[in-house]
């Protein structure tokens, strides 16, 4: 097994050129703030950009908690990559994640300098220090439950080849940590409530809408939501409409994770409108 390290000092742009640096490498893994990754998939372990602050995301990225490590380990034992790229700081913490995760010794150090322009890595410092903003590279989907409550963008990148014929589509994930913040933020249950009840009475034929509830869940939220429809109307049709609309709606409105919609209903009404 080769083990690379990816050094750069923190907002440089590590995370957005990971991917593009394990595809020419051929690296078959990437180890990013506490996540064992495979080319869209996160394979093992905890973000370190879901700790609450600085110095707690330090540790969940060196994987100095044992069972974080240990989850990790076996995990690539299992897996029995050929190379994996370790992303860091400094070699020293490239060097303190193979020591803590027990793998063979650094073949390569690759530096930010090496792989990005000045500018590049400009535009990434002040995207860090003015927006908070920080990348994880792995699709948005593929992350959601894990951060549900945190306000999540897409970040999608065509590769081309020299003779200018698309070869990939890239999706990375955009996001503001926790500890970014100067306090915190809350989502009340009667916000997302009334989230779902405008969304209901926009689908035509929706006469009333009774009643909307809000039940947290680790990992999002089941949205329950009481009808009454309007005769005439195809109300398949009406109750799989709410159930789309709400869930896109929470989810670009609050960042909240909707694992469920289910809407019930109750009555028809004839001769209303």
């Amino acid at each position: 097994m080769k083990i690379y390290g990816l050094v750069g000092a923190s907002g440089t742009g590590k995370s957005y050129k990971a991917s593009n640096l394990a595809n020419e490498r051929g690296i078959s893994y990437i180890i990013d703030d506490g996540l064992l990754i495979k080319g869209s998939k996160v394979i093992a372990g905890t973000s370190a950009k879901k700790e609450a602050t600085m110095i707690a995301a330090v540790r969940r990225a060196l994987f100095m908690a044992e069972e974080h490590a240990s989850s990790v380990r076996e995990s690539i034992i299992k897996a029995k990559p050929d190379s994996i790229l370790i992303l860091g700081t400094s070699v020293n913490m490239v060097r303190r994640i193979v020591d803590n995760l027990q793998l063979p010794r650094i073949d390569e150090i690759i530096r930010i300098e090496d792989i990005a322009t000045d500018e590049d890595i400009e535009t990434a410092r002040v995207t860090r220090r003015e927006e908070g903003k920080h990348v994880i590279p792995v699709p948005t989907l593929e992350i959601r439950k894990d951060f549900s409550g945190y306000f999540l963008h897409p970040l999608r990148i065509l590769r081309f080849t020299e003779k200018g014929r698309k070869i990939e589509a890239l999706e990375k994930t955009v996001m503001r940590p926790t500890y970014s913040y100067m306090g915190k933020f809350y989502i009340a249950d009667l916000a997302l409530e009334s989230i779902a009840i405008h969304n209901a009475y926009r689908s035509h034929g929706v006469y009333k809408v009774n009643k909307a509830t809000s039940i947290s869940h680790v990992g999002g939220v089941v949205i329950n939501i009481e009808i009454v429809v309007s005769y005439g109307y195809r109300i398949h049709d009406i109750m799989e409409e709410i159930q789309i609309n709400v869930s896109n709606d929470i989810v670009d409105l609050t960042g909240i994770n909707v694992l469920q919609v289910n809407v019930l209903t109750k009555n028809i009404v004839v001769g209303k409108q």
